[in-house]
């Protein structure tokens, strides 16, 4: 494996880690259940899409971050997580 897929892969995986971290620190945060009575009740509401996207704000930290450090193959990564959320994102909404 060449260096660049490397470093993609890299910055997709830390993308999907901050996704789920934005998440979970966004059910800490603001929700009076626990975190799978969330889920739960997201589910149920049809609100799971929204959950997704507040967690995916993390995602800028860890977008510019690298950017600011120089590491564009890592930013190009947590960017194709980000759009692999948005189409799970779509998937909720549509069906």
């Amino acid at each position: 494996m060449d260096k660049t897929k490397k470093e993609v892969i890299i910055g997709f995986f830390v993308g999907v880690i901050a996704n789920t971290i934005g998440t979970l620190l966004y059910v800490v945060l603001f929700s009076d259940l626990g975190i799978a009575e969330t889920f739960q009740a997201a589910i149920a509401q049809e609100h799971i899409g929204s959950l997704l996207a507040l967690g995916a704000i993390l995602n800028l930290v860890a977008f510019f971050g690298f950017l600011r450090l120089k590491r564009d193959y890592r930013a190009r990564g947590v960017m194709i997580a980000t759009i692999l959320t948005a189409l799970v994102i779509l998937y909720f909404k549509i069906f």
